[in-house]
């Protein structure tokens, strides 16, 4: 593995954030965890599926990211399911606060990563998308896999 492979390596993803919201801005986070939780993260037990980011009283929460027990933790363990403080500047958060408290608008993270051997969480400011946009878009995708697939085939 080189440095470069080392320095940003994806450990968990939210594919259906982007099919079931539009992405507006996305910020990066640092996350509080503990030792047990970040090598059961690096062993890529971790998932965002069903998370969400919460401001309370100027401090952004991350809920319902779930990350699996490690298997060697024994009494270190913690919940599964706990809620996760997010390490953001002061500014960041009132600016998220303010995109957030807009009608229709929430925080989602979209991935968890390694950036210099240090777990990060990319969240996003996104609005929810109706049912046809979802269709659009699917058609969308599909129109560029046909066109791509044209293309190829002309340049045989």
């Amino acid at each position: 593995m080189d440095k470069k492979e080392r320095k940003n390596r994806t450990l968990a993803e939210n594919r259906k954030a982007r099919h079931d919201y539009f992405i507006e801005e996305v910020y990066e986070a640092g996350i509080e965890l503990i030792g047990t939780e970040v090598k059961s993260i690096r062993m890529g037990k971790a998932n965002l599926k069903e998370s969400y980011a919460e401001i309370k009283n100027g401090e952004i929460f991350i809920s319902g990211m779930h990350i699996s027990p490690y298997e060697m933790g024994n009494i270190y363990n913690r919940d599964p399911l706990r809620r996760r403080k997010l390490l953001m500047h002061k500014n960041e958060i009132l600016k998220l606060d303010q995109l957030s408290a807009a009608d229709g608008y929430t925080l989602i993270p979209l991935s968890l990563y390694l950036k210099n051997g240090r777990v990060k969480i990319a969240i996003a400011v996104a609005k929810g998308k109706k049912n046809y946009d979802k269709r659009d878009s699917m058609l969308e995708k599909a129109h560029k896999r046909d066109m791509d697939r044209e293309f190829k085939e002309r340049n045989r």
